[in-house]
């Protein structure tokens, strides 16, 4: 049996549905063209930070009024620029390298939190030749003092915002820590997403106990994290406009199979590659070719949301309903 690995994401043609998610692997070209030559089917660019925008913006203020002491503030608002991978110019520039040297498609990445004029970078972003545009969200609501209310319109404002800039295809990749994640989901499809990347691991900072520092940790993910987006996504196939896209704990074909199921349009993976290699890109896919025809499944049309709430015999094992049973079914002993 011939299978057709074939999907459709944010509207664009995929050979499979396999992408690489925002991460420094995208940096190098090399790296770029190995992961198109081990079956990715496209590609999400490392992240350009509002923060990193801002920066350049300072530092052309005080080069052009020849006053940089004027603004020794703002050296407290952002890391020294060797901490940042890519600036915004060189940031465009890899995009045309990047769309220059591949076929599949390419997503450039912003990070950021406010819809002020750094919004204009989408459109840059755009001209440049990405064939989408992923806006993350990494918004920690870290003030009491502020409603949920007002961080959800943020939210949805800064999606509108740069929606409106731009043309082509925007995801927006968003945390689970809503009090209602399926209206929020609603609410950033009207706003104007084609496409919602569930989830942003929110990376935590760690306490350094020798020095009684608080320091930044990367954490790769584990597969068990792909139980929380594998739910929502579930819950949201066919109840949102938006492309879905399952991003974390993806580390394998199974876990692929079971995004897909769900109702993902696509999977996202990048801490695999770190562990396994380049190659872990093509076992994935191919892994997954091997178990659809094992199951008799001829495209992934075939199985996508088979499972999700709204097709699964049992929607409640998707809500309160499988918490109870898997409580009450525990039987673990103490060691």
């Amino acid at each position: 049996m011939t299978v057709d690995l074939s999907t459709k994401y944010l509207g664009l043609g995929l050979k499979n549905a396999l992408l690489v998610s925002a991460c420094p692997l995208s940096e190098k070209i090399d790296w770029l063209k190995r992961l198109e030559e081990a079956g990715a089917a496209g590609v999400v660019l490392y992240s350009l930070f509002e923060e990193q925008i801002e920066h350049e913006e300072v530092e052309l203020i005080g080069a052009t009024e020849r006053g940089a002491e004027a603004y020794a503030e703002h050296s407290q608002w952002f890391p020294e620029l060797d901490d940042y991978r890519l600036g915004p110019r060189s940031y465009l520039e890899h995009v045309e390298k990047a769309k220059a040297a591949l076929s599949i498609p390419v997503i450039a990445s912003l990070n950021g939190v406010s819809k002020g004029g750094w919004a204009s970078y989408a459109k840059q972003m755009q001209d440049a030749g990405a064939d989408a545009l992923e806006l993350n969200v990494y918004l920690i609501a870290a003030d009491p003092d502020v409603p949920g209310t007002d961080v959800e319109q943020q939210h949805v404002d800064l999606v509108a915002a740069v929606k409106e800039s731009i043309s082509i295809p925007l995801a927006v990749k968003v945390g689970s820590q809503f009090s209602s994640p399926g209206n929020m989901a609603k609410k950033l499809a009207e706003a104007g997403a084609d496409g919602l990347v569930l989830f942003n691991r929110f990376l935590q900072p760690d306490i350094e106990l020798d020095q009684l520092e608080v320091r930044p940790r990367v954490e790769l993910s584990d597969p068990y994290e792909l139980l929380l987006p594998l739910r929502w996504v579930a819950i949201l196939h066919g109840r949102v406009s938006a492309s879905l896209a399952l991003t974390s704990g993806i580390h394998s074909a199974a876990c692929l199979a079971k995004a897909l199921l769900a109702g993902a349009d696509v999977g996202m993976v990048a801490s695999t590659i770190y562990q396994k290699g380049f190659d872990q890109v093509g076992a994935i896919v191919d892994g997954l070719a091997q178990w659809m025809e094992k199951k008799g499944y001829d495209s992934v049309d075939k199985l996508r949301g088979m499972l999700s709430q709204a097709k699964c015999p049992d929607p409640a094992a998707f809500e309160r309903g499988n918490y109870m049973k898997a409580l009450t079914s525990f039987t673990g002993q103490p060691v």
